[in-house]
């Protein structure tokens, strides 16, 4: 009898441990994630986690960075503010930005989740966002743009707290939108 082996493709086992990683993170949070969980989960070997981002805190900067630089890419500045609330707005809660905040919100706790997190994306959509003014609190600005769109994350996703959590949201958007112009004029 022969044994079957398995083709190994080490592009598809980083993609199933960044998939694995990314939905544990966002439900369990950084603390309570094991790498054997995630390896389980993506059906490959802890070995092969290890070998391919190093520790526990690289793979979860890869997953924080994945989404969020994919959505820096692909959208106009002046456009961020609502691709960004129409991601965790999503009320299917299957969107990369919406498991991106999750992930935030439930890993905020552990010092190197959160310093990831500030370095590898929030510092980048805060300068993004910082684009949209000429005030000379440019950057004030940005962050308070970016608080509110946490606080949303919080009270909608993992609060719940009515009525944000069933409230429609292209009408939360609009609200959003609208209120931010003071500060960053250029959203759109």
């Amino acid at each position: 009898m022969t044994r079957e082996t398995r083709k190994r493709d080490a592009a598809a086992t980083k993609a199933a441990l960044l998939d694995a990683a990314s939905e544990l993170f966002a439900e369990r949070g950084f603390d309570r994630t094991t790498v054997r969980d995630i390896a389980d989960r993506a059906g490959a070997n802890q070995a092969l986690l290890f070998r391919y981002f190093g520790t526990k805190d690289q793979l979860f900067e890869a997953v924080v960075a994945r989404n969020g630089r994919q959505q820096l890419a692909e959208t106009a500045p002046e456009k961020l503010l609502g691709a960004a609330l129409r991601s965790i707005l999503d009320p299917s809660g299957t969107g990369g930005a919406h498991r991106a905040m999750a992930t935030y919100l439930r890993s905020a706790a552990s010092d190197s989740a959160s310093t990831a997190i500030r370095r590898q994306i929030g510092d980048e959509y805060a300068r993004t966002l910082a684009t949209l003014t000429d005030a000379p609190d440019a950057d004030l600005r940005a962050d308070l743009v970016m608080a509110w769109v946490l606080g949303i994350g919080l009270v909608r996703g993992i609060a719940t707290r009515e009525p944000l959590a069933s409230a429609d949201p292209e009408h939360v958007c609009d609200l959003v939108i609208e209120a931010t112009k003071t500060l960053l004029e250029r959203t759109e």
